[in-house]
């Protein structure tokens, strides 16, 4: 008996936990990633075009190495922006 109780308790924390995340996500504003994530798959594709279509191997190469520059790029900054609002959060206690 009381471990059902404890398990409807387990579970309904979880229920309140996942509601509470998904607040937080719809009032998330978009972040420097999202638009980054489209250009990356973006040059992807030019990068098939270049390669496959077009024929031209080196600048499909060269193309295609854009997509993880940019996804690095992006998460770096994403990183540090956290850092530094954790930092400002620790500073004002």
């Amino acid at each position: 008996m009381f471990q059902q109780s404890d398990e409807d308790e387990q579970t309904e924390k979880r229920s309140q936990s996942r509601e509470e995340v998904e607040k937080m996500v719809d009032a998330t504003p978009i972040s420097l990633g999202d638009p980054v994530a489209t250009l990356a798959a973006g040059s992807v594709l030019y990068s098939w075009l270049n390669f496959y279509v077009r024929g031209d191997k080196q600048t499909g190469i060269f193309v295609g190495l854009w997509a993880p520059t940019l996804l690095a790029a992006a998460s770096y900054l994403q990183q540090k922006d956290i850092i530094t609002r954790f930092k400002k959060g620790l500073d004002s206690f």
